[in-house]
C-alpha cells in the first residue's frame, strides 16, 4: 500500500453494525440458501450484480458484500466469524 492509499485508509471507517449484520445473515433462497451472506461465492454475487440484486434490505446487503469481494476486502469479516 502506497502512501497516499494509507493516508486515505485514515479516513475511511467501516459501520460495524453493517459488517456484523452482513457476517450473520443468511442467503434465504436459491442455490446458496442458508449460507452466510459474506460466505457466497464471488461469482454468484457477480452474477446478481449483472442480473439485478433483489429489492429491499437483502439487495442492499449483496450490494455491499459485492464491493467488498471485488474489492477484496473479505478480511473484515475474519474477526466477525469467530
Amino acid at each position: 500500500m502506497n502512501s497516499e492509499d494509507q493516508e486515505a485508509c485514515k479516513y475511511v471507517h467501516p459501520d460495524e453494525n453493517a459488517l456484523l449484520k452482513l457476517a450473520k445473515t443468511r442467503m434465504p433462497f436459491g442455490k446458496y440458501e442458508g449460507y452466510l451472506l459474506v460466505d457466497l461465492p464471488e461469482p454468484y454475487v457477480v452474477w446478481f450484480s449483472q442480473k439485478g440484486f433483489p429489492q429491499g434490505e437483502l439487495g442492499e446487503l449483496l450490494r455491499m458484500v459485492y464491493e467488498i469481494k471485488v474489492n477484496g476486502l473479505e478480511y473484515l469479516f475474519t474477526p466477525l466469524k469467530d
